[in-house]
């Protein structure tokens, strides 16, 4: 989900995947495979996105399905996730509607 978020962002912000890599220092490659839930992204990485788009570090790990993993998921978990699926499927609408116009 996290990386999925970011992905949304990114393209939110309608930035291309190579230009966004190159100013976080990180490879295109390494950023796809984050954004593909391939790779989890480092706490400075997340800080740095949060510092390209303007968004308070909070909410993209709002976004971190680990942060509710453990054996004992308490309601709140379960509405964060909930939550947070909401916030990405509105930014996929978007997404699509900026790729019909």
């Amino acid at each position: 989900m996290l990386g999925e978020a970011l992905r949304l962002i990114r393209v939110f912000h309608d930035r291309k995947q190579v230009a966004l890599a190159e100013e976080l220092d990180v490879s295109q490659s390494h950023l796809s495979d984050i954004e593909r839930g391939m790779k989890t992204p480092s706490q400075e990485l997340v800080a740095k996105y949060a510092q390209v788009f303007d968004l308070p570090v909070s909410s993209i790990w709002f976004f971190d399905e680990q942060l509710s993993s453990g054996t004992n998921i308490k309601a709140i978990d379960r509405a964060r996730g909930v939550i947070a699926d909401k916030v990405l499927d509105f930014l996929r609408i978007v997404e699509r509607r900026r790729e019909t116009s």
